[in-house]
């Protein structure tokens, strides 16, 4: 498949495409859906994440499929009640604030807490022609969710506790660390055939906190995921020993150099780098990175900013997809000439 294969760095027959948050609430049949159903109604009912997988497939000419499900459940782990409020989004109750609670936490079975979404992925696979992705926050991300409580501009009350509890932080970053590992390996067990790590607020930082207090938790969890891998050890997935992990972050433009030094089989990154500079410094198959806002333009545009696009891209290695998830009121269409014009483009990559 086109996609396996360009995770190798292998000669694919297209450019291949998939968009993150492509299964969600940019689509009228998702929406149909939402005003029936609260979102955690959505990804805790494995029926209806499955539903909502399948959507963009059976709409777009799309080469993968991502589980639908959200980054913040696994949360709920550590004890922390998660709640989507109208107009204001998550909120975590009882957030970590002090070095005493990350001593004190009493964790959950994390098969309780996402089983959900491994009996979701077990539900769309056969339903499938395309490989299926599962994924994971990362450890920095999800920790400032845990302590900040929810969304935050400037992470004030993570970052704070990362410099004045060090120790609590690394402690909390292990745990989160060991959790994301399983999780990831549970999906992949569970038919998942390539898993993506999102670092979202990973660009808060500078390149010496990041590889301080971030860098070496990231390296555990896809370390975890070693050659060694049960399920896939006898033959793989397209050559895969284990799934491929594909590694993504945003406004990490500074320090793609010490990013670039994870295990990772691929990075996805966004719009404030070129393709060109990125795969310079990774070396390894990229993923990326049109500005989600390019969604939005008229068709013209949109064309002139994909093929800007493809004429920086390796021409093996590579995954068209967004710097970014796509925006709420981006139009299907310009979705679907999206992903026909680039099926169209059969010949781009030269054997």
């Amino acid at each position: 498949m086109d996609f396996l294969n360009a995770l190798q760095n292998k000669a694919t027959s297209k450019t291949p495409i998939w968009l993150m948050r492509q299964a969600g609430r940019y689509m009228a049949c998702y929406r149909e859906l939402r005003a029936k159903h609260s979102l955690l109604e959505l990804v805790k009912t494995p029926e209806l994440a499955c539903e909502i997988t399948l959507q963009p497939i059976k709409a777009f000419n799309l080469d993968a499929a991502i589980i639908f499900s959200d980054i913040l459940p696994i949360l709920e782990t550590l004890g922390l009640k998660l709640e989507f409020i109208k107009g204001e989004g998550p909120a975590l109750h009882d957030p970590i604030r002090s070095a005493n609670q990350v001593e004190q936490l009493d964790l959950r079975p994390l098969e309780e807490t996402i089983g959900f979404t491994l009996e979701a992925i077990k539900l769309v696979k056969p339903e499938l022609k395309v490989p299926l992705i599962g994924f994971s926050g990362s450890p920095f991300t999800l920790a400032c969710y845990a302590i900040e409580g929810g969304g935050s501009k400037d992470h004030r009350l993570a970052k704070t506790f990362m410099y004045e509890h060090p120790d609590a932080w690394h402690k909390l970053m292990d745990i989160l660390a060991t959790l994301i590992g399983k999780y990831l390996r549970l999906q992949a067990e569970a038919g998942a055939d390539v898993l993506q790590i999102f670092d979202s607020w990973a660009g808060s930082l500078g390149p010496q906190d990041y590889k301080r207090f971030v860098f070496p938790h990231t390296q555990k969890v896809i370390q975890m995921l070693g050659s060694d891998f049960p399920p896939l050890k006898k033959g793989g997935q397209g050559g895969f020993s284990r799934p491929p992990i594909i590694y993504f972050s945003t406004g990490t433009s500074a320090y793609l150099d010490i990013i670039s030094k994870l295990d990772a089989d691929a990075f996805s990154i966004d719009w404030r780098v070129s393709l060109k500079q990125a795969a310079q410094v990774f070396q390894k198959p990229i993923q990326g990175n049109l500005d989600p806002i390019a969604l939005l333009a008229p068709w013209p545009e949109l064309k002139h900013q994909v093929d800007l696009i493809l004429e920086q891209a390796p021409k093996t290695g590579f995954v068209f997809n967004l710097g970014h998830g796509i925006l709420q009121f981006t139009p299907e269409d310009n979705v679907k000439r999206l992903t026909d014009y680039l099926t169209s483009l059969s010949n781009r990559v030269i054997v």
